[in-house]
């Protein structure tokens, strides 16, 4: 197994900054936001159910499932998401956890949901064995992925800014691809192995919409601690280029009402415990 341990100093730290969780839950969670009305309708889950949401973050998948009666258990390792899902959802309950080894006894959540986050856990294989462990035979997994880039997405056009006019020399430490799991190709093998079948892939289209073309360079680098490493250790004149590089692209999508909409399609993968 790949060391990855470097890499999963980086996450904690970055997400623990109350700054970058408030921007997340401000500017890019605006498209993760989408994605909840899929999450509950995949959940399947009703009054008294037992509920897991595992790197809740700020708690959207959360509220959503606490509409349905659920009772909602939210674990994340950042304690400045916490806050901010606490103050959200307060008839869930949240705490400080490891999606890699949970507290929790065997089979007794009805489902567990992980929001965006199996790309920031150093070891997902892990987090989908203990997503298998604590749930009952039967019960559902739901995990969401932003979708691997493609021409005119805000991954696309923010990664080919840096790639362009970026400071190549900055570099994350080694971890899991951010977008890994929401290729079938791996997700189905690692599904299985885990422990689930009936095993489905969902696209969401979900995007941001935007009146300052340049507010995607902004959401990563703010908002988030793969992209914030990268982007703001560049120096004052490469933002800039990139900044600028990224409100060209965007000027390209369409434009209604004054916005662009930028797509950031998400994958949702969904599983049986057996």
């Amino acid at each position: 197994m790949a060391d990855f341990d470097a890499f999963a100093v980086v996450e904690r730290d970055g997400w623990a900054d109350a700054g970058t969780a408030t921007a997340y839950a401000r500017d890019f969670a605006q498209a993760a936001e989408m994605c909840v009305p899929e999450f509950v309708r995949l959940a399947g889950v009703g009054p008294g159910d037992l509920a897991l949401d595992l790197c809740c973050g700020h708690g959207i998948i959360a509220a959503g499932l606490v509409k349905t009666g659920a009772v909602v258990t939210g674990v994340d390792f950042s304690p400045a998401m916490l806050e901010a899902a606490r103050g959200a959802v307060p008839s869930a309950g949240f705490r400080t956890g490891d999606a890699m080894a949970l507290d929790d006894p065997d089979g007794i959540y009805d489902v567990v949901t992980i929001g965006f986050g199996v790309p920031h856990v150093p070891y997902p294989e892990k987090a989908l064995a203990e997503a298998r462990r604590v749930l009952r035979k039967g019960g559902r997994l739901i995990y969401s992925v932003w979708k691997a880039p493609e021409p005119g997405d805000a991954f696309a056009i923010v990664f080919a800014a840096i790639a362009a006019h970026g400071e190549t020399s900055i570099q994350l430490p080694p971890g899991p691809g951010a977008h890994d799991y929401a290729d079938s190709g791996v997700a189905g093998p690692a599904m299985t192995k885990a422990g689930f079948g009936e095993f489905a892939i969902t696209e969401v289209p979900s995007f941001w919409e935007v009146s300052d073309p340049g507010a995607p360079f902004d959401y990563f680098m703010n908002g988030t601690v793969r992209g914030g490493a990268v982007l703001r250790p560049q120096s004052a004149t490469h933002k800039a280029r990139i900044r600028e590089a990224v409100a060209e692209a965007v000027m390209a999508l369409p434009k209604s009402d004054g916005r662009w909409r930028v797509p950031v399609p998400a994958i949702l993968v969904s599983g049986t415990a057996i």
